[in-house]
Protein backbone atom coordinates (compact mmCIF):
# COMPACT_ATOMS: atom_id res chain seq x y z
CA UNK A 1 0.00 0.00 0.00
CA UNK A 2 1.28 3.17 -0.77
CA UNK A 3 2.91 5.83 1.81
CA UNK A 4 0.34 7.99 3.13
CA UNK A 5 1.23 10.66 5.37
CA UNK A 6 0.85 14.00 7.59
CA UNK A 7 4.36 14.45 7.38
CA UNK A 8 5.98 12.68 4.86
CA UNK A 9 9.48 12.69 6.75
CA UNK A 10 8.04 10.60 10.30
CA UNK A 11 4.16 9.39 9.18
CA UNK A 12 3.36 6.12 7.17
CA UNK A 13 0.26 4.72 6.86
CA UNK A 14 -0.16 1.10 8.26
CA UNK A 15 -1.76 -1.41 5.57
CA UNK A 16 -5.06 -3.16 6.98
CA UNK A 17 -6.38 -6.77 7.60
CA UNK A 18 -9.62 -6.65 8.63
CA UNK A 19 -11.25 -9.73 10.54
CA UNK A 20 -14.69 -8.43 11.60
CA UNK A 21 -15.18 -5.71 9.13
CA UNK A 22 -18.57 -4.71 11.15
CA UNK A 23 -17.24 -3.96 14.19
CA UNK A 24 -13.71 -2.42 13.27
CA UNK A 25 -12.99 0.41 10.75
CA UNK A 26 -12.22 -1.06 7.80
CA UNK A 27 -9.46 0.43 5.26
CA UNK A 28 -10.49 1.36 1.63
CA UNK A 29 -7.08 0.42 0.25
CA UNK A 30 -8.92 -1.34 -2.79
CA UNK A 31 -10.99 1.55 -3.89
CA UNK A 32 -12.66 -0.40 -6.11
CA UNK A 33 -14.32 -2.28 -3.53
CA UNK A 34 -15.67 0.56 -1.31
CA UNK A 35 -19.62 -0.78 -1.46
CA UNK A 36 -21.93 2.91 -1.14
CA UNK A 37 -25.45 2.15 -1.89
CA UNK A 38 -26.65 5.44 -2.55
CA UNK A 39 -30.15 3.66 -3.72
CA UNK A 40 -31.07 3.46 0.01
CA UNK A 41 -30.27 7.18 0.93
CA UNK A 42 -33.19 9.07 0.62
CA UNK A 43 -33.10 13.19 0.20
CA UNK A 44 -36.51 14.14 0.71
CA UNK A 45 -36.13 16.22 3.85
CA UNK A 46 -39.59 15.00 4.34
CA UNK A 47 -39.98 16.85 7.64
CA UNK A 48 -38.64 20.38 5.83
CA UNK A 49 -41.68 20.39 3.58
CA UNK A 50 -43.92 20.39 6.71
CA UNK A 51 -42.72 24.51 7.46
CA UNK A 52 -46.20 25.97 7.91
CA UNK A 53 -46.66 30.07 8.50
CA UNK A 54 -49.41 30.88 11.37
CA UNK A 55 -52.25 30.85 10.94
CA UNK A 56 -55.99 31.99 12.95
CA UNK A 57 -58.63 29.27 12.43
CA UNK A 58 -62.32 29.25 13.62
CA UNK A 59 -63.30 27.71 16.92
CA UNK A 60 -66.11 26.39 15.32
CA UNK A 61 -68.02 26.18 12.19
CA UNK A 62 -71.85 26.02 11.04
CA UNK A 63 -71.79 23.84 8.33
CA UNK A 64 -69.80 21.29 6.27
CA UNK A 65 -68.82 24.05 3.13
CA UNK A 66 -67.47 26.57 5.62
CA UNK A 67 -65.21 24.12 6.88
CA UNK A 68 -64.26 23.14 3.11
CA UNK A 69 -63.94 26.83 2.35
CA UNK A 70 -61.72 27.70 5.28
CA UNK A 71 -59.39 24.44 4.62
CA UNK A 72 -59.14 26.11 0.99
CA UNK A 73 -58.24 29.36 2.60
CA UNK A 74 -55.82 27.98 4.81
CA UNK A 75 -53.90 26.06 1.88
CA UNK A 76 -53.75 29.29 0.19
CA UNK A 77 -52.87 31.28 3.54
CA UNK A 78 -49.78 27.96 3.89
CA UNK A 79 -48.74 28.52 -0.19
CA UNK A 80 -48.33 32.33 -0.04
CA UNK A 81 -45.26 33.22 -0.34
CA UNK A 82 -45.35 36.51 1.17
CA UNK A 83 -45.81 35.38 4.28
CA UNK A 84 -43.72 34.96 7.29
CA UNK A 85 -43.27 32.54 9.89
CA UNK A 86 -43.36 32.49 13.92
CA UNK A 87 -43.79 28.45 14.80
CA UNK A 88 -42.84 26.71 17.96
CA UNK A 89 -43.59 23.38 18.91
CA UNK A 90 -45.78 23.12 21.47
CA UNK A 91 -44.42 20.27 22.55
CA UNK A 92 -40.88 21.72 23.31
CA UNK A 93 -40.04 22.94 25.92
CA UNK A 94 -38.84 26.82 25.51
CA UNK A 95 -35.89 26.26 27.80
CA UNK A 96 -34.61 23.69 25.63
CA UNK A 97 -34.08 25.50 23.03
CA UNK A 98 -30.94 27.15 24.15
CA UNK A 99 -28.94 26.97 20.66
CA UNK A 100 -30.38 28.55 17.32
CA UNK A 101 -28.97 28.65 13.84
CA UNK A 102 -29.63 31.97 12.21
CA UNK A 103 -29.03 33.81 8.41
CA UNK A 104 -29.35 37.14 7.68
CA UNK A 105 -29.11 37.45 3.55
CA UNK A 106 -30.71 39.57 0.83
CA UNK A 107 -32.65 37.24 -1.16
CA UNK A 108 -33.20 36.64 -4.90
CA UNK A 109 -36.32 39.24 -4.53
CA UNK A 110 -37.06 42.30 -5.30
CA UNK A 111 -39.51 44.88 -3.23
CA UNK A 112 -41.48 47.69 -4.83
CA UNK A 113 -38.62 49.83 -4.50
CA UNK A 114 -37.07 47.63 -7.22
CA UNK A 115 -34.41 46.79 -3.88
CA UNK A 116 -33.51 43.43 -2.91
CA UNK A 117 -34.97 41.91 0.20
CA UNK A 118 -33.47 40.71 2.95
CA UNK A 119 -34.81 38.32 5.38
CA UNK A 120 -34.01 36.56 8.53
CA UNK A 121 -34.27 32.80 9.34
CA UNK A 122 -33.81 31.20 12.51
CA UNK A 123 -34.61 27.68 13.89
CA UNK A 124 -32.85 25.41 16.10
CA UNK A 125 -31.65 21.81 15.01
CA UNK A 126 -34.70 20.10 15.40
CA UNK A 127 -36.71 22.48 14.09
CA UNK A 128 -39.00 22.95 17.09
CA UNK A 129 -38.36 26.67 16.59
CA UNK A 130 -38.90 28.46 13.25
CA UNK A 131 -38.96 32.15 12.33
CA UNK A 132 -38.79 34.42 8.97
CA UNK A 133 -39.31 37.91 8.65
CA UNK A 134 -38.27 39.59 5.19
CA UNK A 135 -36.75 43.68 5.81
CA UNK A 136 -35.51 46.15 3.27
CA UNK A 137 -32.30 46.57 2.42
CA UNK A 138 -32.06 49.97 3.76
CA UNK A 139 -32.03 48.56 7.49
CA UNK A 140 -29.62 46.06 7.72
CA UNK A 141 -27.36 46.45 10.86
CA UNK A 142 -26.80 45.23 14.11
CA UNK A 143 -29.27 47.08 15.91
CA UNK A 144 -32.08 45.86 13.71
CA UNK A 145 -31.10 42.33 14.14
CA UNK A 146 -30.80 42.67 17.90
CA UNK A 147 -34.48 43.70 17.98
CA UNK A 148 -35.29 41.02 16.08
CA UNK A 149 -34.31 37.98 18.17
CA UNK A 150 -35.51 40.24 20.73
CA UNK A 151 -39.22 39.87 19.47
CA UNK A 152 -38.47 36.09 18.53
CA UNK A 153 -38.48 35.36 22.22
CA UNK A 154 -40.93 37.31 22.76
CA UNK A 155 -43.48 36.19 20.36
CA UNK A 156 -42.93 33.06 21.15
CA UNK A 157 -42.23 33.25 24.61
CA UNK A 158 -38.55 31.55 24.64
CA UNK A 159 -35.29 32.56 26.96
CA UNK A 160 -32.61 33.89 24.82
CA UNK A 161 -30.30 31.22 23.44
CA UNK A 162 -27.01 30.64 24.71
CA UNK A 163 -25.71 30.29 21.04
CA UNK A 164 -26.77 31.44 17.82
CA UNK A 165 -24.65 29.83 14.95
CA UNK A 166 -24.04 31.56 11.11
CA UNK A 167 -22.51 30.44 8.14
CA UNK A 168 -22.01 33.61 6.45
CA UNK A 169 -18.74 35.31 7.22
CA UNK A 170 -19.42 38.54 5.65
CA UNK A 171 -22.23 39.11 8.04
CA UNK A 172 -19.83 38.02 11.29
CA UNK A 173 -19.52 41.54 11.80
CA UNK A 174 -23.03 42.73 12.49
CA UNK A 175 -24.11 39.02 13.99
CA UNK A 176 -21.27 39.45 16.46
CA UNK A 177 -22.36 42.61 17.38
CA UNK A 178 -25.69 41.80 17.53
CA UNK A 179 -25.19 38.65 20.09
CA UNK A 180 -22.57 40.57 21.99
CA UNK A 181 -25.28 43.17 23.15
CA UNK A 182 -27.59 40.90 24.35
CA UNK A 183 -25.36 38.52 25.91
CA UNK A 184 -25.66 35.41 23.37
CA UNK A 185 -21.96 33.95 22.01
CA UNK A 186 -21.89 33.72 18.50
CA UNK A 187 -20.75 30.61 16.70
CA UNK A 188 -19.37 31.08 12.94
CA UNK A 189 -19.90 27.67 11.62
CA UNK A 190 -20.70 25.53 8.65
CA UNK A 191 -22.35 22.94 10.67
CA UNK A 192 -25.70 24.52 10.58
CA UNK A 193 -27.48 21.79 8.93
CA UNK A 194 -30.71 22.35 9.28
CA UNK A 195 -30.27 26.01 8.74
CA UNK A 196 -29.25 25.30 5.27
CA UNK A 197 -31.63 22.53 4.16
CA UNK A 198 -34.15 24.61 5.09
CA UNK A 199 -32.90 27.67 2.96
CA UNK A 200 -32.84 24.66 0.13
CA UNK A 201 -36.28 24.40 0.64
CA UNK A 202 -37.27 27.58 0.92
CA UNK A 203 -35.87 28.60 -2.33
CA UNK A 204 -37.82 25.57 -4.03
CA UNK A 205 -41.07 26.36 -2.33
CA UNK A 206 -40.82 30.14 -1.54
CA UNK A 207 -38.51 32.25 -3.04
CA UNK A 208 -39.10 31.06 -6.58
CA UNK A 209 -42.71 31.51 -6.18
CA UNK A 210 -42.55 35.33 -4.81
CA UNK A 211 -44.23 37.87 -7.03
CA UNK A 212 -40.40 39.37 -6.84
CA UNK A 213 -38.35 36.94 -7.81
CA UNK A 214 -35.64 37.16 -9.85
CA UNK A 215 -33.69 34.58 -12.06
CA UNK A 216 -30.58 34.28 -12.67
CA UNK A 217 -29.41 35.98 -9.80
CA UNK A 218 -25.87 35.90 -8.62
CA UNK A 219 -25.84 35.45 -4.50
CA UNK A 220 -24.94 39.05 -2.73
CA UNK A 221 -22.80 37.01 -0.02
CA UNK A 222 -21.18 33.99 -1.56
CA UNK A 223 -20.09 31.27 0.78
CA UNK A 224 -15.69 31.82 1.49
CA UNK A 225 -13.96 28.77 -0.25
CA UNK A 226 -10.13 29.71 1.02
CA UNK A 227 -7.18 28.60 0.13
CA UNK A 228 -5.93 25.82 2.74
CA UNK A 229 -3.17 26.80 4.96
CA UNK A 230 -1.01 24.67 7.49
CA UNK A 231 -2.21 22.65 10.31
CA UNK A 232 -1.74 23.79 14.01
CA UNK A 233 0.86 21.70 15.59
CA UNK A 234 -1.67 20.75 18.43
CA UNK A 235 -4.19 19.29 15.91
CA UNK A 236 -1.17 16.53 14.46
CA UNK A 237 -1.91 12.64 14.26
CA UNK A 238 1.09 10.28 13.75
CA UNK A 239 -0.76 7.94 11.20
CA UNK A 240 -3.88 8.14 9.50
CA UNK A 241 -6.11 5.56 6.65
CA UNK A 242 -8.90 5.72 4.37
CA UNK A 243 -11.46 3.79 6.15
CA UNK A 244 -15.11 3.08 6.33
CA UNK A 245 -17.82 1.56 8.34
CA UNK A 246 -21.13 -0.17 7.95
CA UNK A 247 -23.91 2.32 9.07
CA UNK A 248 -24.74 0.21 11.85
CA UNK A 249 -21.42 0.63 13.23
CA UNK A 250 -21.45 4.26 13.06
CA UNK A 251 -24.90 4.22 15.05
CA UNK A 252 -23.13 2.43 17.78
CA UNK A 253 -20.16 5.29 17.87
CA UNK A 254 -23.04 7.89 17.71
CA UNK A 255 -24.43 5.45 21.46
CA UNK A 256 -20.79 6.43 22.43
CA UNK A 257 -21.15 10.01 21.61
CA UNK A 258 -24.54 10.20 23.97
CA UNK A 259 -23.28 8.50 26.95
CA UNK A 260 -20.48 10.98 27.22
CA UNK A 261 -17.80 7.75 26.50
CA UNK A 262 -16.11 9.50 23.60
CA UNK A 263 -15.63 13.62 22.35
CA UNK A 264 -17.23 13.96 18.97
CA UNK A 265 -20.58 15.15 17.52
CA UNK A 266 -23.61 13.26 15.22
CA UNK A 267 -26.09 14.33 13.22
CA UNK A 268 -29.83 13.37 13.59
CA UNK A 269 -30.34 12.11 10.17
CA UNK A 270 -33.91 11.03 10.80
CA UNK A 271 -34.78 15.26 10.63
CA UNK A 272 -33.12 15.76 7.99
CA UNK A 273 -35.29 13.10 5.66
CA UNK A 274 -31.65 10.84 5.08
CA UNK A 275 -32.26 7.76 5.48
CA UNK A 276 -28.82 4.92 5.33
CA UNK A 277 -30.10 1.14 5.26
CA UNK A 278 -27.38 -0.73 8.49
CA UNK A 279 -25.06 -2.28 5.32
CA UNK A 280 -24.35 0.66 3.71
CA UNK A 281 -20.69 1.34 4.33
CA UNK A 282 -19.96 5.06 5.00
CA UNK A 283 -16.64 6.68 3.76
CA UNK A 284 -14.16 8.16 6.68
CA UNK A 285 -10.86 9.06 8.15
CA UNK A 286 -9.00 7.44 10.51
CA UNK A 287 -6.08 9.05 12.92
CA UNK A 288 -4.19 7.57 14.96
CA UNK A 289 -2.37 9.41 17.61
CA UNK A 290 -0.54 8.46 20.79
CA UNK A 291 -2.36 11.61 22.56
CA UNK A 292 -5.72 10.32 20.92
CA UNK A 293 -7.66 11.65 23.95
CA UNK A 294 -6.03 15.00 24.20
CA UNK A 295 -6.41 15.42 20.14
CA UNK A 296 -9.88 14.62 20.16
CA UNK A 297 -10.64 17.13 23.17
CA UNK A 298 -8.76 19.66 21.06
CA UNK A 299 -10.55 18.50 17.86
CA UNK A 300 -14.00 18.85 19.87
CA UNK A 301 -13.53 22.59 20.55
CA UNK A 302 -13.23 23.14 16.35
CA UNK A 303 -16.53 23.44 14.88
CA UNK A 304 -16.06 20.66 12.34
CA UNK A 305 -17.48 20.73 8.82
CA UNK A 306 -16.10 18.40 6.63
CA UNK A 307 -12.98 16.60 5.32
CA UNK A 308 -12.27 16.20 1.57
CA UNK A 309 -9.46 14.74 -0.49
CA UNK A 310 -7.55 17.51 -2.58
CA UNK A 311 -6.31 15.01 -5.42
CA UNK A 312 -4.64 17.74 -7.54
CA UNK A 313 -2.34 18.40 -4.66
CA UNK A 314 -2.47 14.92 -3.01
CA UNK A 315 -3.54 16.34 0.28
CA UNK A 316 -6.54 16.15 2.60
CA UNK A 317 -8.45 19.49 3.82
CA UNK A 318 -10.10 19.87 7.14
CA UNK A 319 -12.93 22.78 7.57
CA UNK A 320 -13.93 24.00 10.19
CA UNK A 321 -15.82 27.50 11.48
CA UNK A 322 -17.25 29.31 8.43
CA UNK A 323 -13.72 30.15 6.71
CA UNK A 324 -10.96 28.01 7.90
CA UNK A 325 -9.42 25.40 5.65
CA UNK A 326 -6.24 23.67 7.13
CA UNK A 327 -4.15 21.32 5.35
CA UNK A 328 -4.58 18.36 7.45
CA UNK A 329 -2.56 15.55 5.72
CA UNK A 330 -0.53 15.32 2.46
CA UNK A 331 0.63 12.27 0.50
CA UNK A 332 2.86 11.77 -2.68
CA UNK A 333 0.80 11.81 -5.67
CA UNK A 334 1.17 7.78 -7.49
CA UNK A 335 -1.93 6.50 -9.43
CA UNK A 336 -2.67 4.40 -6.67
CA UNK A 337 -2.80 7.05 -4.04
CA UNK A 338 -5.05 9.61 -6.80
CA UNK A 339 -7.29 6.26 -7.20
CA UNK A 340 -7.80 5.68 -3.56
CA UNK A 341 -8.63 9.40 -2.48
CA UNK A 342 -11.22 9.84 -5.44
CA UNK A 343 -12.84 6.66 -4.66
CA UNK A 344 -12.97 7.79 -1.24
CA UNK A 345 -14.65 11.12 -2.58
CA UNK A 346 -16.68 9.01 -4.76
CA UNK A 347 -18.18 6.84 -1.92
CA UNK A 348 -19.18 9.72 -0.16
CA UNK A 349 -20.57 11.53 -3.33
CA UNK A 350 -22.73 8.47 -3.14
CA UNK A 351 -23.30 8.66 0.70
CA UNK A 352 -24.71 11.83 -0.08
CA UNK A 353 -21.99 13.63 1.69
CA UNK A 354 -21.89 11.64 4.86
CA UNK A 355 -18.70 10.86 6.12
CA UNK A 356 -16.53 10.56 9.82
CA UNK A 357 -13.65 11.56 11.16
CA UNK A 358 -12.47 8.95 14.08
CA UNK A 359 -9.36 9.53 16.27
CA UNK A 360 -7.82 6.51 18.10
CA UNK A 361 -5.16 5.73 20.17
CA UNK A 362 -3.22 3.17 17.19
CA UNK A 363 -5.62 2.83 13.84
CA UNK A 364 -5.27 -0.79 14.44
CA UNK A 365 -7.55 -0.03 17.65
CA UNK A 366 -11.42 -0.94 17.79
CA UNK A 367 -12.35 2.15 20.19
CA UNK A 368 -11.91 5.58 19.52
CA UNK A 369 -10.84 8.02 21.52
CA UNK A 370 -13.31 10.65 19.26
CA UNK A 371 -15.95 10.37 16.29
CA UNK A 372 -17.16 13.28 14.26
CA UNK A 373 -19.85 12.23 11.83
CA UNK A 374 -19.80 14.90 9.08
CA UNK A 375 -21.77 16.19 5.80
CA UNK A 376 -20.61 17.68 2.66
CA UNK A 377 -23.45 19.97 1.52
CA UNK A 378 -23.27 21.94 -1.55
CA UNK A 379 -23.75 25.66 -0.56
CA UNK A 380 -27.10 27.17 -0.45
CA UNK A 381 -28.62 28.72 -3.64
CA UNK A 382 -29.17 31.92 -1.81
Amino acid sequence: MATLSFNPTRIRTPTFNRSNPSTKLTSSSKPIRIPCIPSSINHSHQKLIHFRANSVSETSLSTQKEEEQETLGDEEEDDDPTAEMSFLDPETDPDAISDWELDFCSRPILDARGKKLWELVVCDSTLSLQFTKYFPNNVINSITLKDAVVSVCDDLGLPLPKKIRFFRSQMQTIITRACNELGIKPVPSKRCLSLLLWLEERYETVYKKHPGFQKGFTPLLALDNPFPTKLPEDLFGERWAFVQLPFSAVREELTSLQTNMIFGSGLDLDLMGIEIDDKTMIPGLAVGSSRATVLSAIMNSFELCTVEADTARGSLILSVGISTRYVYATYKKTPTTTSEAEAWEAAKKACGGLHFLAIQQDIESEECAGFWLLLDLPPPPV
